[in-house]
């Protein structure tokens, strides 16, 4: 019974909290093809896409505050007796509140797109064999020995694209648009022996599915001032200002 009652508070919160949203189309406009084609693409090793991108473009929110938080996944290691399941460490960051979580990200469905744009200029198009997005749920368990620690559940989003070298590759083509974000983390954090669970979301570049007053920028990531206190006066500081400080305090590698 409390699983289903978990599971029905995890779909209720996600769909109230997706009214007025922005930057809930990983997509970004792009047509997707209907056919499942994740036992053909499942050969492929996904496991390094999700990895790729500096900490300091990961950006997320833990919380109806908006509260910052900072993911970063070290390692993940495809299961070879299991295609469809990748194993997951990393460490998440609340307020300088580090902790270590391991975990597991299993596939659902792969599909391809139909795309019409390949990067500036379209310089990208002979160059791809094949592109599409990767649909998982993940389950991150924080070590439970440390402080104010839980369970991320939810669904991740990957774009992807295989080169006319049949290699696979993280899909940043359209990196320079407006809009773009990948590897898009949405889903609930629940804190152990607590019956409530928190709004938890973080993507590449932006934050996902988030509030429109949230995020003000149009060309890159923005926060709105009122949440500055909520952990993001730092980001605003080094991207948005180009303060040396606070850049050194957003390039620091605080997981180590």
């Amino acid at each position: 019974m409390k699983t289903i009652l978990s599971i029905i508070f995890i779909v209720h919160s996600l769909i109230v909290f997706s009214q007025n949203t922005c930057h809930n189309d990983i997509l970004n406009g792009e047509k997707l093809d209907a056919e499942n084609k994740t036992s053909l693409l499942l050969t492929y090793d996904f496991s390094d896409l999700w990895t790729k991108t500096d900490n300091y473009n990961v950006l997320g929110v833990l919380g109806n505050d908006f509260q910052r938080i900072k993911v970063k996944i070290l390692t993940v290691v495809k299961n070879t007796n299991k295609p469809d399941e990748y194993l997951v460490y990393g460490k998440s960051n609340v307020k300088n509140n580090v902790c270590d979580f391991v975990g597991r990200i299993i596939v659902e469905k792969i599909q391809e797109t139909k795309r019409e744009q390949f990067g500036v200029d379209n310089q990208s198009k002979d160059a791809i064999k094949t592109q599409g997005i990767l649909v998982a749920k993940y389950e991150f368990f924080e070590n439970k020995n440390q402080p104010h620690t839980g369970v991320f559940a939810g669904q991740v989003q990957t774009k992807w694209y295989i080169n006319k070298d049949n290699q696979l590759r993280y899909d940043d083509i359209n990196l320079l648009s407006d809009g773009y974000f990948n590897n898009a983390f949405v889903g609930t954090w629940t804190m152990y022996n607590a019956s409530k669970s928190r709004i938890c979301q973080w993507a590449d570049y932006r934050v996902p599915n988030i509030p429109c007053e949230f995020d003000l920028g149009t060309g890159e990531f923005s926060p709105n001032e009122k949440y500055f206190e909520k952990g993001w006066q730092s980001y605003a500081k080094a991207f948005l200002l180009n303060e040396e400080q606070a850049k050194d305090e957003e390039f620091a590698e605080w997981w180590r």
